[in-house]
């Protein structure tokens, strides 16, 4: 379902835009999704909404089929891309789970702020962006995954989530309306 309109206020939410993550190969250009994020960053700033960036700096402690992961964190791995142009005004979020809420104070900061609306745009669709979304969700915000910033390493769980599951918990929509709606 496409966008239906803007709360009074609405935050912006980038997830795992680190060079870390940027580099790992994606189903859509990554180049792509760091450019509309950071024209949504500029539009969110603009209008005077917050802008949170969140970066992963280390993984859950629990146990998976797919193992521990086998190599070392280059040093720089969890800075943000300086395309995101990084305001003293954003909120960064290091998180160590796969979502950006549980763990850290997002939601806190999210409340005091007034938020009751936030847009997820970040990478990898199926588990930052999905996990993030789930919880919003769960919490009472309304939520907007803007599905052209976004991407997954794996096509059909990106395709799943999109088609899938984040009907289920907001609203869909792409960077081009936000934009639109943001600057109406």
């Amino acid at each position: 379902m496409p966008l239906t309109q803007l709360d009074p206020t609405a935050a912006l939410i980038v997830i795992d835009l680190q060079k870390g993550i940027v580099g790992i190969p994606t189903v859509h250009p990554s180049a792509e999704i760091v450019a509309r994020s950071a024209q949504l960053a500029r539009a969110f700033r603009e209008r005077g909404f917050p802008v949170v960036l969140v970066n992963v700096t280390a993984v859950a402690p629990g146990r998976t089929d797919a193992g521990l992961r086998k190599f070392s964190f280059p040093p720089d791995w969890t800075e943000l891309v300086p395309e995101l142009e990084q305001q003293p005004g954003d909120t960064l979020v290091s998180k160590q789970r796969v979502g950006a809420f549980l763990g850290t104070s997002l939601d806190e900061v999210l409340r005091q702020r007034g938020v009751s609306q936030v847009f997820l745009a970040g990478i990898s669709t199926s588990a930052g962006v999905e996990s993030t979304g789930r919880s919003a969700y769960d919490l009472g915000y309304n939520v907007v995954f803007v599905v052209d910033a976004m991407t997954d390493r794996d096509a059909d769980a990106h395709r799943y989530c999109v088609e899938k599951m984040f009907p289920r918990l907001g609203e869909t929509d792409t960077t081009e309306k936000v934009l639109k709606l943001l600057r109406g």
